[in-house]
């Protein structure tokens, strides 16, 4: 006889439900568990109570200030004496007469004598270059002499002049600044040295060659047809400095003359 199982009384039956109900369950709980948040306890915040007394002031009364009304102003009474004249007053009308003149009108010449005219010429002083000068400048020491003479005598002493009152600046030493400096001057009709102008390397050496033509005495004017006249001259004076000698020289150059002196 064949056993029968009963399907109702079956253990595996419905497992698989029973399995997905536990893992969906399992599932819930672990996500809470993830989600769920902790907080601390705050410290409680201590709250002083205010006691609000109300103080109830008494209305002051508003006492408006009498102020006294503006004095009147005084009017002011304007008199006007009003003089009253005849009009018995007899005008003298003033007669233009023409100026024209007509054809019948004799015209008559009235010379006037006119005295002697003094018309004052203004002369300009001319400019003329030392090279072509007809009587140069004469240096104080060069008089008496011939023409050639006195330019030789001239050229020599502007070369002593520069000599002797040369000076190398210090700050041209220290930077190792040397070159050759142009100095251009006019001495005019009165012998006095004006208009100095000179173009070098640097500024320092300029200011000195500026300095020594500067002192130059005066002179004798230069004279064009026997006239005084403004002669310009240009001088070349060279700055060199010997660093591993530790001196310096001053070179003076005019014409065709070369003059150096070291100085140590």
């Amino acid at each position: 006889m064949e056993v029968k199982k009963n399907p109702q009384l079956e253990i595996g039956r419905n497992s698989s439900l029973y399995f997905a109900i536990g893992l969906n369950l399992m599932l819930f709980l672990s996500w809470q568990a993830l989600e769920f948040k902790t907080y601390d306890a705050q410290d409680e915040i201590a709250m002083d109570v205010l006691d609000m007394e109300v103080i109830y002031e008494d209305d002051i009364p508003i006492v408006k200030a009498a102020t006294p009304p503006p004095p009147a102003a005084a009017p002011v009474v304007i008199t006007q004496t009003i003089e009253v004249v005849e009009d018995m007053v007899d005008i003298e009308e003033t007669v233009f007469e023409s100026t024209e003149t007509g054809q019948d009108d004799a015209i008559s010449e009235h010379i006037v004598a006119v005295g002697d005219v003094v018309v004052e010429k203004i002369e300009e002083e001319a400019e003329v270059a030392f090279a072509v000068i007809e009587d140069v400048p004469v240096f104080p020491g060069c008089e008496g002499l011939d023409k050639q003479k006195t330019k030789d005598c001239f050229q020599k002493k502007m070369q002593e002049h520069v000599v002797k009152n040369f000076t190398y600046p210090q700050a041209a030493l220290d930077m190792g600044i040397q070159g050759r400096v142009s100095v251009i001057f006019i001495i005019d009709s009165k012998g006095v040295t004006t208009n100095i102008r000179s173009r070098g390397p640097d500024r320092i050496l300029e200011t000195e060659a500026e300095r020594i033509i500067g002192k130059l005495p005066k002179m004798e004017p230069g004279k064009q047809r026997g006239k005084p006249v403004k002669v310009a001259y240009a001088v070349p004076i060279f700055f060199k400095y010997e660093a591993n000698n530790k001196s310096h020289q001053v070179i003076v150059k005019q014409s065709k003359i070369f003059f150096r002196l070291l100085f140590l």
